[in-house]
């Protein structure tokens, strides 16, 4: 089987020679299916591996919230979880079934509470007053009470990132269960409400390392060892672990694995695996950020106080958390010929710039690159979570198209995800309908 590395080659040059990416397509996100099963499959396997047979392991659509991905995850025996109308919405058309659809969000109305409980959803309040609106609508209900989950913010502290670290004293996510009063008000809670059943933390993301993550598993493991001891029966039946993998994007090498951090669970916490809870995992960019590039064409490639700067149609509204955050979120980027073949060449200290009027817009910096030349290409790698699918507007830019590719004896096949916008659906984006409707204001 061909290496990431070596479909990402061929597909690279397929796009170019297709005209997936040229003059008129300047840039494109290409998604490696190969590489989105093995990722399922190994995520699968890991936790099957540690006892968690009948783990529901819901991809968090936030990553990449496209109908095509999510129907491909869902072929790969994974659900969804949700945190907006949009997001669900999303995952309803790509038919991942209702059982296997959770709802998290900080800022659920109640509307959408009620709409997931009549759609049977699982859904994790996130506070002591959202608990409050699921009573009264709890008491309404007239079928079954769906999975219904607190969510828990076991504040063992944060990682490299702060925006990222969502298990610190102060964090807006969950009930803090170090706050005074706070455990002891949990255990009532659940004492309180048969109907739930469910225990949910998300202690970080990027930026976190596996022991910090397996702490707040560890956390809430014992919370819910503590209600059921309370409550005389197994009230809590499933544990939330949320995701939080982090992603190597210093090489191709896939570090830390699902598997590693499967095997660190079952170490920390080895009750979570002996039979007596179900589990839901959360987990996002660690099953797509390797099989994705965004690859753009070089416009220009100039100097400026003796350094060179390829000026490419890839910046902050395709990249926008690297080109504001460039400490926090550095990404490879790797250089190809005009035909979309890697490029040659002793490397040259350059930057790698995009289309965005204004100076920051740098997605490399000082970067050794073979020489860049108008007409090559340049692919940010590692982008196949919370890049392509998150357009920032900036300048009026139209979100690029996003392509599946596999690379089998036939050569690469391309399949749509999302099509380019046009510049017709742009402007309509941008109130034409409603043209002289300010004008007419006297």
């Amino acid at each position: 089987m061909q290496s990431a590395a070596s479909r990402r080659d061929a597909a690279v040059r397929a796009a170019v020679g297709q005209g997936i990416v040229g003059e008129g397509r300047p840039v494109a996100g290409l998604l490696d299916v190969t590489g989105i099963r093995q990722a399922a499959a190994g995520l699968r396997e890991a936790f099957a591996q540690v006892g968690a047979v009948d783990a529901l392991h819901a991809f968090a659509v936030k990553a990449a919230p496209l109908v095509p991905v999510l129907r491909l995850l869902a072929d790969e025996g994974l659900g969804a979880e949700v945190a907006s109308p949009g997001e669900l919405a999303v995952a309803r058309a790509a038919g991942v079934p209702a059982d296997r659809i959770v709802v998290d969000s900080p800022a659920k109305t109640t509307a959408e509470l009620r709409e997931a409980l009549a759609s049977g959803l699982a859904v994790n309040a996130d506070n002591p007053q959202e608990l409050a609106r699921l009573d009264a609508l709890v008491a309404a209900l007239p079928g079954p009470v769906p999975p219904l989950g607190l969510r828990i913010n076991p504040q063992v502290g944060a990682g490299s990132i702060g925006a990222l670290s969502t298990a610190t004293a102060t964090s807006k996510f969950g009930v803090g269960l170090r706050d005074p009063g706070a455990r002891e008000w949990v255990v009532r809670a659940y004492a309180e409400r048969p109907w739930l059943t469910r225990v949910h933390a998300h202690t970080g993301s990027q930026g976190c390392p596996l022991e910090l993550l397996a702490e707040g598993v560890r956390a809430v493991y014992e919370l819910a060892e503590e209600i059921n001891a309370a409550a005389g029966e197994r009230r809590v039946r499933t544990v939330d672990i949320g995701g939080g993998l982090p992603v190597n994007f210093a090489s191709d090498e896939v570090d830390p694995t699902h598997h590693a951090y499967a095997r660190l669970l079952a170490r920390t916490v080895p009750g979570l695996f002996d039979g007596r809870y179900g589990l839901v995992t959360e987990f996002g960019r660690s099953l797509l950020a390797k099989s994705g590039v965004i690859l753009a064409r070089v416009e220009y490639a100039k100097t400026a106080g003796g350094r060179r700067i390829a000026v490419t149609h890839a910046g902050a509204q395709v990249a926008s958390r690297t080109v504001f955050d460039p400490g926090s979120w550095p990404l490879r980027v790797a250089a190809y010929d005009a035909v979309g073949r890697p490029r040659t060449g002793a490397p040259v200290v350059q930057d790698v710039a995009g289309p965005c009027c204004f100076a920051g817009d740098l997605v490399a910096t000082g970067r050794p690159l073979p020489p860049l030349e108008a007409g090559d290409h340049v692919a940010l790698l590692d982008t196949g979570a919370y890049y392509f699918a998150h357009h920032y507007a900036y300048n009026t830019l139209p979100r690029p198209g996003v392509y599946g590719y596999v690379c089998d004896e036939q050569g690469v096949r391309f399949a749509p995800v999302r099509p380019p916008q046009s510049l017709d659906e742009l402007v309509a984006e941008n109130g034409a309908g409603h043209a002289a409707g300010l004008s007419a204001l006297r």
